[in-house]
């Protein structure tokens, strides 16, 4: 049988975990034409949930286009990105016919080239460098436009969901007030913004001087609780001819703290050290740990060697006990770190990188899954 756990990709179907309540809220949310704005570190699952709530909402004819920002490295890939997303996702199904799905886009200050990829028959979209500045921004705000009148011109509820929504600020400081400016005359469509750079994101909606302040309802991912979690582990074994003890899942989800995808990550590693028709025992985990470890050594070592030294022993520390006084004078003496300024500015910095997470004020842990089991085993 197939490993039925997953990670690195979308979990889809039977792979997507609890999430309930929010996947009703959100699918509520864009049915109603409410913005939201979905945040948490990365592999959280920000995407897989709104693929989730796309894949229900699409099958009752809502009109969903998606959009990574990731992708976009100028103002002309954004265009031409989004100019896909609403052809593919929003033209094409209201009118069927292809080419007049790509007369939406004649009207446009900068004309996009229109080509056929002959390996998928898909249309792809370019727009070419060296146009001036207003031209570009007017051609944005024109497609930024087109969802809500296509919508309206059919009567179809749209939404527009934008990941690593952040972005947007490295294209343009100028870009968010453009778009707010656009989205704030569409009360019948649905923006969804996802970002994993909280501090970004938190400045984007909650910072009284941006265009975004309070325009959105505003979601942020945490762990999944054991309660719901464990439940999805013993049935993945058991559909899959094995079986795993509450000894085990408890010391898995002890390990990753219900960090979805770390869960996803070890319960992989786990299965393939249960032989089939076998029990996985916290002995087992064990063994899938050291799996885990060596598969992420790469990664881990390459964000060992970019930290200062203070900032590893911040780390240290944070992995042999997770602090809400670290920069307590106990604290400093148990772990060996230096002066408070010191400490406060290392871990400043750890948490812009999102290696470590602030819980609450001054309540502190290392964010990404297994770094605190590698920085015990390799770290000196």
């Amino acid at each position: 049988m197939a490993n039925p756990f997953r990670f690195g990709d979308l979990a889809l179907d039977e792979a997507f975990t609890d999430r309930e309540a929010e996947l009703r809220e959100l699918e509520a949310d864009i049915r109603n034409g409410q913005n939201v704005v979905v945040t948490a570190p990365r592999r959280y699952g920000k995407s897989s949930l709104v693929w989730r709530a796309v894949q229900h909402l699409t099958a009752k004819g809502v009109l969903v286009a998606q959009v990574d920002l990731m992708r976009a490295a100028t103002k002309e890939q954004f265009a031409a990105l989004l100019s896909r997303a609403i052809y593919d996702d929003i033209a094409t199904p209201i009118y069927r016919a292809r080419d007049r799905a790509a007369q939406v886009f004649r009207g446009l200050r900068v004309a996009p080239t229109m080509t056929v990829d002959p390996a998928d028959g898909a249309m792809r979209f370019s727009f070419t460098a060296g146009y001036a500045g207003d031209d570009i921004d007017a051609t944005l705000e024109r497609l930024l436009e087109l969802p809500a009148e296509l919508g309206a011109e059919r009567r179809k509820r749209v939404a527009i969901v934008f990941d690593e929504f952040q972005e947007v600020i490295e294209l343009d400081p100028r870009l968010p007030a453009l778009m707010r400016a656009v989205f704030q005359a569409q009360p019948d469509v649905s923006h969804v913004y996802l970002g994993s750079k909280r501090s970004m994101m938190s400045r984007l909606f909650n910072d009284v001087n941006e265009p975004f302040w309070r325009s959105a309802r505003q979601v942020e991912l945490g762990p999944i609780a054991p309660a719901d979690f464990a439940p999805f582990i013993v049935s993945r074994f058991r559909d899959t001819g094995r079986s795993i003890d509450d000894d085990a899942v408890a010391r898995v989800l002890q390990i990753t703290g219900g960090h979805p995808y770390g869960t996803q990550e070890l319960c992989y590693a786990l299965w393939e050290e249960t032989a089939p028709k076998r029990r996985a025992t916290a002995a087992t985990v064990a063994g899938a740990l050291a799996r885990v470890l060596r598969s992420e050594n790469a990664h881990f070592t390459r964000i060992w060697d970019t930290v200062s030294r203070v900032q590893r022993l911040v780390l240290q520390a944070l992995a042999a006990e997770p602090s809400t006084a670290l920069t307590s004078g106990g604290y400093r003496r148990r772990h060996g770190l230096p002066a408070p300024s010191s400490v406060q500015k290392a871990v400043d910095a750890l948490v812009d990188a999102e290696l470590v997470v602030r819980d609450a004020p001054g309540s502190y842990r290392i964010a990404e899954p297994f770094l605190a089991e590698w920085i015990g085993a390799n770290a000196v």
